[in-house]
């Protein structure tokens, strides 16, 4: 029977550029810039890497197709590298495929790295959506944007709870005045200014209820991982181990699509994979173990939902626990402390190691200002598409043996 991978991997060194609107930088310079800081921090040579993964979305205005830009930029020992793609999961996926390469044995060292350069091709958003989509997908919603699909999210769950869409407005508001304000304190994050209530609730609408504080925007960027056994991580000297508790991935069936039994208010996909997260790590109440999360805020009223679908929140309940501080940084689950994808940024193909690394950081105390209190579990979620069609990724770490 399975039994999961929980301590059977560790993360011996973590790298990540800083994001933002690189101009004077290429793809393959922000690969080289996460790279040198994750070797270094893991204290092995690049010829003991075995293999591995490159987490990339929009390869056309990137790097190209296949995983040869990482292996020719980072000169890797001619070993097995491996592009994978799952949408706004990708950066997920390469560590997934990195830390099951090491579960099973079939390599003692591998690398997981994501990168996107995005801001080149002149746009404010995402590219061009259809050809990611598919033809099949197009024909069902050829018009939809992701500002005006997750802004239908705000208004289903107004009114499946029965809530003024003012009210949960403020809330979304207050989730992006609790990234700028920790955006703020990161170096490495794209957008570094502190925001008002009033600012938020007063900016150009985009797509109602959404403002324009409630989006974030895209960004330049890479970022990666060394994984390990425990094992080997130990005869390396590493001390403070961290390892990884669970890894779970859940995709749309179409069932939210096609069926009038989804009530457009909560992700599917998400409460489905945080369950089996928990279960996997061995965590039993969410609310009162995990200490920290980066979640998915491509738009604020995505991190509110999330809170319900990731079980720390009731249902119906999020609004008023972010408008009692419990996801500030000083809160009892502190949210987004690096800024999240509204403010470190959202290079696609980095966004979820990015988020490894701020909880990775943080379990050693390495966070600087935005360190917080003797974190034991940290959690990530990335979730690409839109509310009735998405792929989520859920990853877990923390201390080896705790």
């Amino acid at each position: 029977m399975a039994s999961g991978i929980r301590d059977k991997v560790a993360i011996i060194g973590m790298g990540c550029s800083k994001f933002g609107e690189r101009w004077n930088d290429s793809a393959e310079d922000l690969l080289v810039e996460a790279f040198t800081e994750c070797v270094a921090d893991a204290g092995i040579e690049k010829k003991e890497i075995q293999a591995a993964w490159l987490g990339v979305c929009f390869d056309e205005v990137n790097i190209g197709k296949s995983a040869l830009a990482a292996s020719t930029t980072l000169r890797l020992p001619n070993i097995a590298v491996t592009r994978v793609e799952n949408f706004c999961a990708s950066g997920t996926e390469s560590f997934r495929g990195a830390v099951y390469a090491v579960a099973s044995g079939a390599c003692d060292i591998a690398l997981a790295l994501g990168v996107e350069k995005l801001k080149d091709i002149g746009y404010g958003g995402l590219p061009e959506f259809s050809s990611a989509m598919g033809i099949t997908n197009s024909l069902w919603f050829p018009n939809l944007t992701a500002p005006g699909g997750f802004a239908m999210l705000a208004t289903s769950y107004a009114a499946r709870y029965g809530l003024d869409i003012q009210e949960v407005k403020k809330a979304m508001a207050h989730v992006s005045v609790k990234s700028h304000a920790n955006g703020a304190l990161n170096p490495k994050a794209h957008l570094r200014r502190p925001v008002t209530e009033e600012q938020v609730l007063m900016a150009p609408m985009i797509a109602f209820p959404l403002g324009l504080f409630d989006c974030c925007g895209v960004s330049d960027g890479a970022a990666c991982a060394i994984v390990t056994t425990p094992e080997i991580a130990r005869s390396l000297g590493k001390k403070d181990i961290i390892s990884v508790k669970a890894l779970q991935l859940a995709l749309s069936n179409g069932t939210e699509l096609a069926y009038s039994n989804w009530d457009g208010a909560h992700f599917v996909t998400t409460t489905k994979a945080s369950k089996e997260a928990y279960d996997e790590a061995g965590i039993k109440d969410p609310r009162k173990e995990i200490s920290m999360m980066e979640v998915h805020d491509c738009f604020s009223i995505t991190e509110l939902v999330t809170m319900e679908d990731l079980h720390i929140s009731e249902r119906g309940k999020a609004p008023k626990d972010i408008m009692d501080g419990f996801f500030n940084r000083d809160g009892k689950v502190p949210c987004q402390v690096d800024g999240g994808l509204k403010c470190f940024g959202h290079p696609i193909g980095a966004s979820g190691l990015r988020m490894l690394y701020e909880m990775y950081l943080q379990l050693l105390g390495r966070a600087g200002e935005r360190q917080i209190m003797n974190p034991r579990y940290g959690l990530t979620h990335n979730l690409g598409g839109f509310p009735m069609l998405n792929v989520c990724s859920i990853a877990i770490i923390g201390r080896y043996g705790d």
